[in-house]
């Protein structure tokens, strides 16, 4: 073999510059519409677990209903789930805790769940929902434990 085609096929073996950065500004593109997608679905997980604990079959409500299965009434507040009620006749019946710690009370945003004994929505029952990703109580952002038009 020549070395001018030594020379040749050396040179064909190898990428040039423009084609890695070709190849980069490829992936960089793919990147910008990936990660936003991303992000939207980490929300959205946020928003199923916070339906979740609050759902009919979710932690916070069964130990609502245990609570009032014991005690014959809905906690006051939600942090009766964790700590004895100061109220008397409750106080005796109740075996709690019925969450382990604060910590269940929270939702996937740090921001402790919302809580109404006697439901406006849920009539005879709780409401309880969550303030969203945005914190703020009363927008369309919020989780609630009751049908929405959402």
């Amino acid at each position: 073999m020549s070395s001018k085609n030594r020379k040749v096929r050396a040179r064909r073996s190898a990428f040039t510059l423009l084609e890695i950065l070709l190849v980069v500004g490829l992936l960089a593109l793919l990147a910008s519409f990936a990660i936003p997608a991303l992000m939207g679905q980490a929300e959205r997980g946020k928003v199923d677990l916070a339906r979740a604990a609050i759902g009919p079959n979710g932690s916070i409500s069964q130990a609502i209903d245990m609570f009032k299965f014991n005690t014959g009434v809905y906690p006051s507040e939600l942090k009766d789930l964790i700590d004895k009620p100061s109220d008397d006749k409750v106080a005796q019946k109740w075996t709690g805790p019925y969450l382990k710690d604060v910590s269940g009370l929270q939702d996937p945003w740090g921001n402790e769940y919302m809580y109404e004994a006697d439901g406006k929505h849920n009539v005879g029952k709780v409401d309880m929902w969550s303030k969203g990703p945005d914190g703020i109580d009363g927008n369309d952002d919020d989780v609630p434990n009751w049908k929405t038009d959402k």
